[in-house]
């Protein structure tokens, strides 16, 4: 097992690549999980309706920024796009299943409390937490939101979540106003 986890961390390595956001000349490392093309690091985009970890700007370079649903349907750059739950199931499945692709897509280190994951696809999945609103944060070092584009039946918006406590990783939903990372897809 860790011998087929090694040769998968050496074949995604050879796979990336790298994009410039034309907007504002931000590089993100871009990675290749089973067919689907992802950013291996949060959106950074400044825009309105988003704001940094923590309400602290140096936040915004490790972590990116934290988006309302909203902002985040319409930020990802030209050629990009925000996931839907199937691209989202798609990658999950491909790390392995629910029950431990939280782990594989975790980074190796910034969670708390033994957390950190494995990163067995250089998704370098970080613990961003959100924010309530845009002065009220919350789980930063424990957890990572990942807005979709898709919305449940009673008007919330799913996002996939990546949890310091456990390997699994879920598809959960909650209010469109909250802010959330952003992992475009293409």
């Amino acid at each position: 097992m860790i011998l087929f986890a090694l040769l998968l961390m050496v074949f995604f390595a050879a796979c990336s690549e790298s994009f410039t956001d034309p907007r504002d000349g931000v590089s993100y490392n871009v990675l290749q999980v089973g067919s689907q093309t992802w950013m291996a690091e949060n959106l950074n985009y400044e825009a309105e309706g988003s704001v940094c970890p923590e309400g602290d700007n140096r936040n915004c370079s490790k972590y990116g920024r934290l988006y309302t649903w909203e902002t985040a349907r319409v930020v990802c750059p030209e050629g990009w796009r925000l996931p839907d739950s199937t691209d989202f199931a798609t990658l999950v499945a491909s790390a392995g299943g629910a029950e431990v692709a939280g782990k594989a897509l975790k980074s190796t280190s910034g969670w708390f409390k033994k957390g950190d994951g494995s990163d067995d696809f250089g998704f370098k999945g970080l613990p961003a937490g959100f924010s309530r609103s845009a002065n009220k944060f919350d789980g930063i070092g424990g957890y990572a939101h990942f807005w979709s584009a898709s919305e449940s039946p009673d008007g919330l918006a799913y996002y996939l979540l990546l949890d310091f406590s456990v390997p699994a990783a879920s598809l959960n939903a909650y209010g469109k106003d909250e802010g959330r990372s952003v992992r475009c897809v293409k």
